[in-house]
């Protein structure tokens, strides 16, 4: 019982953090590789689990969702969708190695975005990008949702502090929104078209800890500052990007 019960507290931790700034990825995704997941199914479970996380938060923060400026929810949505799903295809459908040599810059990336994300948007912002434009970039970071995910609703918030003005501090409820939208048809792939489902206890856990903590985390996260929690997500992010790339240069 004591693998399964990590993989909980995993699970708890990573939905309270994707509801709170996102970074959940970083939690559970090595922590089902050390449970014996191979790199490709451990990040296809974590899609699976963290979807109904997001789904909990999405129903607390059902009050405070928006559209964005000049860009209909539904047609966001839409784009969320349709590009986790072929992020997800091409997981399966590539190499598992493609998969195993690109996760250490994958990491590298994300955890650069967890970083500096923020304060690129503050230096950036402009608001000036055009309708297709803005939905071109959500289908490349829903693409990148579906095959990885790592930071991508904070790279989802940089990027509409960018093109759209957004303020970055009103930007948590549609970026919940459309991480569930991306991880959708994603899960749904991962379900039906790989191993995911070999392990069904270590699913189980993960999912339980992530709806609990996506939930309670959403919760308080009017509540709580959020700059103690960024940097425990970056210092994972950071530990497990050199964990990688070490492994990597062997």
């Amino acid at each position: 019982m004591a693998p399964l019960l990590i993989v909980l507290l995993a699970g708890l931790v990573s939905g309270a953090l994707n509801s709170v700034g996102g970074g959940g990825s970083f939690v559970a995704f090595p922590v089902l590789v050390a449970a014996g997941l191979a790199p490709v199914t451990a990040n296809a479970a974590t899609t699976v689990a963290l979807l109904p996380g997001a789904v909990a938060s999405l129903w607390v923060y059902r009050r405070e969702l928006q559209p964005l400026a000049g860009i209909s929810t539904h047609t966001l949505t839409v784009t969320s969708i349709v590009g986790g799903g072929l992020g997800a295809v091409l997981l399966l459908a590539l190499p598992s190695s493609s998969f195993d040599a690109v996760v250490p810059w994958l990491l590298a990336f994300a955890t650069l975005m967890l970083a500096f994300g923020r304060r690129i948007a503050t230096l950036l912002k402009s608001g000036t990008l055009s309708l297709p434009a803005i939905l071109g970039g959500q289908f490349v970071l829903a693409l990148y949702g579906g095959y990885f995910g790592g930071a991508v609703g904070l790279m989802m918030v940089a990027f509409w502090s960018i093109g759209l003005g957004l303020d970055p501090a009103a930007g948590n409820p549609p970026r919940v929104a459309q991480l569930a939208a991306v991880y959708c048809t994603a899960a749904v792939i991962f379900l039906f078209a790989s191993d995911v489902a070999d392990r069904p206890s270590t699913l189980a856990a993960l999912i339980t800890g992530a709806v609990a903590g996506g939930f309670s985390g959403a919760t308080i996260a009017r509540r709580l500052p959020p700059p103690a929690l960024r940097a425990l997500v970056l210092t994972s992010a950071v530990t497990m990007t050199a964990v990688y790339f070490a492994k990597a240069s062997r």
